[in-house]
């Protein structure tokens, strides 16, 4: 009797990596704002680096896909941490030479890196847990990590800098430092470690019938998905903080540090999208990824609209704010229903992943490339929101979020009738 191989490293490995991406990704957003108030430039050039970040993905995700069809995951995975070794490096000299193009250059080159880690971590948690609801069981988990981390470098960056307007590249050497450390941590334990390959893929490298993911309408429709998903999950804290340490606005009142109480209200959001990865892992095995993405799209709906047209009165929310330490802050009551759509976003990237490379058997490594590229959406919808403040004055920072409704609009229709494999006499094996 043949025994049952263990993949507990190997799923390990994979969460690890979930994190590492967060945790690179996600130092762009308040690094936008360092930017912005260092080089005086207004919000949507300081939202360059998350740009730059993300467009990465449009240039590296179809290569990546084939890269990880011809060298196998675990190749993939070392190139990758390799990438994003020198892309953060980049992103150190630029704040030892004080040089904005420096740090776009590092955004862009640590972008490449997320996107091959994304290439190899998602399919590969999906094809450990066997597909359907279990595959979507271990992105949920992976995704919970990739929160947690999320989470810790937003709130480190608001300890790291005492005043945003003061704000250099320099202030968060620490997280800078700590990045490199995890790169060369996790390249020697990806090397030592065994990752089970795909033993057909130099097979599924060359395929001769002419079809391929693109030939699957849900597929399509699916990385349309993800182009609006990763614009909406990135744009809504990215805006909120903005809206929140805005000076001039002065949103949250007479408070002592308002510059920590808005970094922690924004961090507050992928703390709640950590929760809500956690519930979705937990339950990923009975409830499916087509019931998840309608819930969570109806509720990301609802909540958005109430930030927007909701009375603007103020609430007491669990923040921090400098040396008074953790406590309950006054912020708008608009500000806490856009921190709890965080619980909505948190389960769509599992619940479309899953979806849309659901029934696509030999394609999948192939649509795994497309799909990353399509992630790009990440800068692109940021740049058009915050573009739409700057239109309007500075000051449009609510208005902005009519993009985010007609994307999770759009996620809606995805889950509901564009999900739907309208394509099974394609054959797969």
């Amino acid at each position: 009797m043949e025994k049952k191989q263990n993949y507990t490293i190997p799923i390990i490995v994979m969460i690890l990596l979930f994190g590492m991406i967060s945790f690179v990704t996600n130092l762009a957003s308040p690094m936008g704002d360092i930017l912005k108030n260092q080089f005086n430039i207004p919000n949507w050039q300081g939202t360059l680096g998350v740009f730059a970040n993300f467009i990465a993905y449009a240039v590296m995700g179809i290569p990546a896909g084939n890269l990880l069809q011809k060298r196998g995951y675990k190749k993939t995975a070392l190139v990758a941490v390799v990438v994003g070794f020198v892309g953060v490096g980049i992103q150190t000299l630029s704040g030892v030479f004080g040089s904005f193009g420096v740090y776009l250059l590092g955004a862009f080159v640590a972008g490449f890196s997320m996107c091959l880690l994304n290439t190899v971590v998602n399919p590969m948690l999906n094809k450990l847990g066997g597909g359907g609801n279990h595959g979507n069981q271990l992105i949920q988990i992976g995704g919970t990590f990739n929160s947690l981390c999320g989470t810790a470098v937003i709130v480190i960056t608001g300890l790291l800098i005492p005043s945003i307007v003061e704000a250099k590249i320099s202030d968060v050497f620490p997280l800078m430092y700590t990045a490199l450390g995890i790169f060369a941590f996790a390249f020697l334990v990806i090397l030592m470690t065994k990752i089970p390959e795909n033993e057909q893929r130099q097979e599924t490298a060359q395929v001769k019938d002419g079809k391929g993911p693109m030939a699957f309408r849900h597929f399509v429709l699916g990385a349309i998905a993800i182009f609006i998903y990763v614009g909406v999950e990135v744009g809504i804290p990215n805006v909120l903080h903005k809206w929140l340490q805005n000076p001039e606005l002065n949103v949250l009142g007479n408070i002592s540090d308002p510059d920590d109480v808005a970094a922690s209200v924004a961090a507050f959001y992928w703390f709640l999208m950590l929760v809500g990865r956690l519930i979705g892992g937990i339950i990923g095995n009975k409830v499916s990824a087509k019931t998840m993405l309608t819930v969570a799209s109806v509720a990301g709906i609802i909540l958005t609209l109430l930030a927007m047209f909701g009375p603007s009165v103020m609430v007491k929310f669990p923040a921090f704010n400098g040396a008074k330490g953790f406590g309950m802050e006054s912020i708008p009551l608009n500000a806490a229903f856009l921190v709890c759509i965080g619980l909505c976003t948190s389960v769509m990237w599992g619940g479309i992943f899953n979806l849309a490379v659901e029934g696509l058997g030999k394609y999948t490594e192939r649509a795994s490339g497309i799909f990353m590229a399509l992630v790009c959406g990440g800068g692109i919808l940021p740049l058009l929101q915050n573009a739409i403040v700057d239109g309007l004055g500075g000051v449009g920072y609510l208005q902005s979020y009519w993009v985010i409704v007609i994307g999770i609009g759009y996620l809606l229709f995805y889950a509901l009738v564009g999900s739907k494999n309208v394509n099974k006499d394609i054959k797969v094996d």
